[in-house]
């Protein structure tokens, strides 16, 4: 019988991977800080407007705004974090599911656990 099973792909740490992943990092705080100044310069052309919807306009961007400000918080606090750890960690990537042949006589326990898949630099180099 084959059943769907969750595998947890993990990655090492490397100064390569450390790299991209602040360059990541790095790319996703400029996307969100230019969002931001356009939602500013919207908010600016409603202000001018003086129309009664106007004032409900603005709310929604200030709430828009303030998302945007939570998530440059997220990634300044992770990338602190990927500046702590060091080289070797292990960092949960993704979760997968995977089809898997269970037998009569098969270990539940074992099937029970979740599988882990190790990768470095792109390149599986261990199953779990």
């Amino acid at each position: 019988m084959k059943v769907v099973q969750k595998v947890i792909v993990k990655q090492v740490l490397t100064e390569q991977s450390k790299e991209k992943l602040r360059n990541k990092f790095i790319l996703e705080q400029k996307g969100l800080q230019n969002e931001i100044e356009q939602l500013r310069f919207q908010l600016k052309k409603i202000e001018n407007m003086k129309k009664p919807s106007a004032a409900s306009l603005e709310k929604q961007f200030e709430k828009e705004q303030k998302t945007r400000l939570e998530k440059l918080r997220i990634i300044d606090f992770q990338l602190e974090q990927l500046n702590l750890l060091p080289i070797g960690s292990e960092l949960e990537e993704t979760k997968l599911d995977a089809i898997v042949e269970v037998k009569e006589g098969d270990s539940w326990e074992e099937f029970k656990s979740l599988q882990t898949i190790l990768v470095k630099d792109g390149i599986v180099i261990e199953i779990r």
